[in-house]
């Protein structure tokens, strides 16, 4: 608290938005130096998102002293650039809670603060969103302003041309930032830009062009050259021609840390009526000059060293994303047709190693998961063989193509299902809990999850040199675990995998839980226990055989890390019903209630929800009643 009283004199007296309206230009800029300062210095304690905030501080300062929120609403896109916008609202005194469980957000929260308009955590959505609300302001005679902040990397996903096309048609009064955070404003049109964006946000400029247009209505001739002509002028002279072209009114490029410039611009096209853009270019990192060299690796990072930017922590082990990363580069040895597709995450899905030796064979598509995997599909149905590595909770955007394009035509595309299971600290939107529950009910579709990093190798090479149609291999970030390493059996279709026999009771883990299992096997032993223990390998096709080998146990535990609807434990619990005459053994799911889990690390949101080793155990216990133990 000391820290935040005297280091930063002028951002203690922010507590909301109207504060800044008594600042002038010289005090809102010693306002961002120490909102900088404080970004930094927080964030280096708790991590999250450094770069995208550190290169947004002016524009934010910028939209809200021009506008009034939360009557007016801003709608950021993907929303970890946000944190700006969150200190300004009241939250500053609580960012040292930022990310863990029971504390802010990395992202925007309507529960948290009225001022938060608008939940987001995946990118290109928040032009649909806004125009929603101006569609929705309209139609109760509203008039207060809608501001989408969409930054330069979300315009790669296809929804953002859609909610721009139907925006530029509807003729509402909408406000599109778009924060281009690329090095510079390039000189060559930057000047002339400018001056454009002066004359044609004045006031005098509309009025013009609303009576030159009327005018004209009488003199079609004529207005098809000067129509002709313009055209012609503004592919030369106006970069945002894409953007007047699909209806909006472009301004810009502005510099997004000139803040007496954006404030200026932001008052003028506050006025304009009809759906307007304007191009802000910023500088991710912007200020800590370790962000600013390397602005991916301070993306999302972990707690730091604020003066030399190294992790205060050092990387426990290889991790799953380095265990598949080395097996794919293997393989592609020995498999010229292999080839591999990200969505902008090249780095974070560990394919980084692939573009640099077979840069020929790798695709980086964009933020468009969508289109990722129609594209892997073409490739597919041509001869090649494509891995699509794309964290759990981005694979959902390209539900319909994995169905359609993939799963009906049986196409031999493998998905590399990074990050499934817990993700933590970027909770709900980030949380890869439901991949088993929307693959499992595609028809071709086959689903494995490896107890190991041997294992995860192992299905890899499988999914690509023996299988033949789609498959997803899940597995969980973090440490690869190396227990069970001297089991390893060979993988065949369906088949479960017999780690331990025992009796009476049965204990199923699904991938990574293994290790959860593994603690409760040896609890139930030391209670006077004899369990089995199953590692299920495959959540489709499920193993008929292990189906019928557990009715004959009296107690059966399925462990998976999905939500419990949909997911291994429901489905087999459903086949044993359809395939058995006699009665059924007591069968317990442990898995994530059918709810959206908030943000937290791994390990206690593992506990809240009962799913550690304590709490599975425990559970197990009080079911085990009229179990015979060891003599």
């Amino acid at each position: 608290m000391a820290f935040w009283v005297y280091k930063f004199m002028l951002l203690s007296q922010i507590e909301s938005p109207k504060d800044l309206q008594g600042l002038d230009i010289s005090q809102l800029t010693v306002l961002s130096q120490e909102i900088r300062d404080f970004l930094i210095h927080s964030i280096s304690q708790t991590g999250g998102h450094l770069a995208s905030n550190l290169g947004v501080v002016e524009l934010t300062l910028a939209l809200h002293a021009v506008f009034d929120v939360p009557l007016d609403k801003i709608i950021w896109d993907v929303g970890h650039q946000s944190y700006i916008h969150k200190i300004l609202t009241g939250r500053a005194k609580d960012f040292n809670t930022l990310r863990k469980l029971d504390g802010l957000s990395g992202f925007p929260k309507s529960k948290e603060s009225p001022c938060d308009a608008f939940d987001t955590g995946h990118s290109s959505t928040a032009i649909s969103a806004a125009l929603g609300f101006c569609a929705a302001r309209d139609l109760q005679g509203g008039s207060h302003s809608v501001i989408a902040v969409v930054g330069d990397g979300s315009m790669t996903g296809g929804l953002v041309y859609e909610g721009l096309n139907n925006a530029g048609r509807s003729n509402t009064d909408l406000l599109v930032v778009l924060n281009d955070n690329q090095m510079s404003i390039s000189k060559n049109v930057g000047a002339v830009s400018r001056h454009l964006s002066d004359i044609r946000s004045a006031p005098f400029y509309t009025r013009a062009k609303r009576d030159v247009r009327k005018f004209l209505t009488g003199l079609p001739f004529l207005a098809k050259w000067i129509e002709k002509t313009k055209d012609t002028i503004k592919f030369m002279l106006i970069p945002g021609v894409l953007f007047e072209e699909l209806g909006f009114q472009y301004f810009g490029p502005v510099d997004g840390h000139d803040l007496e410039a954006l404030i200026r611009m932001l008052q003028k096209l506050r006025k304009i009526k009809g759906p307007v853009l304007l191009h802000v270019v910023t500088k991710k990192g912007k200020g800590f000059s370790h962000a600013e060299k390397s602005p991916w690796d301070y993306h999302g990072v972990e707690s730091f060293d604020p003066n030399t930017g190294e992790p205060n922590t050092v990387s426990a082990g290889t991790s799953y994303t380095d265990v598949f990363s080395e097996a794919l580069l293997g393989l592609a040895e020995h498999q010229s047709n292999l080839v591999a597709v990200t969505a902008a995450m090249s780095d974070n899905t560990g394919l980084n190693g692939f573009q640099k030796t077979y840069p020929k064979r790798f695709y980086d598509v964009g933020i468009a998961e969508a289109h990722a995997v129609t594209f892997a599909a073409g490739m597919a149905k041509a001869g090649a063989i494509p891995v699509v590595a794309v964290y759990s909770s981005f694979l959902q955007r390209a539900y319909d193509q994995i169905l359609h394009d993939v799963c009906v035509q049986n196409l031999h595309v493998i998905f590399a299902v990074d990050r499934a299971g817990l993700v933590g600290p970027d909770g709900e939107t980030h949380q890869g809990l439901f991949d088993l529950s929307f693959l499992a009910h595609m028809p071709n579709m086959t689903i494995m999850a490896p107890k190991n990093k041997t294992e995860l190798s192992d299905m890899l090479k499988y999914g690509v040199m023996e299988h033949n149609g789609p498959v997803a291999i899940r597995y969980p970030r973090g440490v690869a675990t190396n227990v069970l390493s001297d089991k390893r059996t060979t993988i065949l279709l369906g088949c479960a995998e017999t780690i331990e026999k025992g009796e009476n009771i049965a204990i199923v883990s699904v991938g990574s839980m293994i290790e959860i299992a593994l603690l409760a096997v040896e609890s139930l032993k030391n209670q006077g226990y004899k369990p089995s223990l199953y590692n299920a390998r495959f959540v489709k096709p499920l193993d008929y055989k292990l189906a019928k080998q557990l009715q004959d146990y009296s107690y059966v535990f399925i462990l998976e890390d999905n939500v419990y609807t949909g997911g291994y434990g429901e489905r087999l619990w459903a086949l044993m019903g359809n395939e058995n005459s006699t009665t059924l053994p007591f069968f317990k799911v442990f898995a994530f209630p059918d709810k959206f889990i908030e943000h937290g690390s791994r390990e206690e949101l593992f506990k809240r929800y009962a799913l550690d080793s304590t709490g599975v155990v425990a559970k197990m216990l009080e079911n085990l009643k009229g179990v015979e133990k060891l003599e």
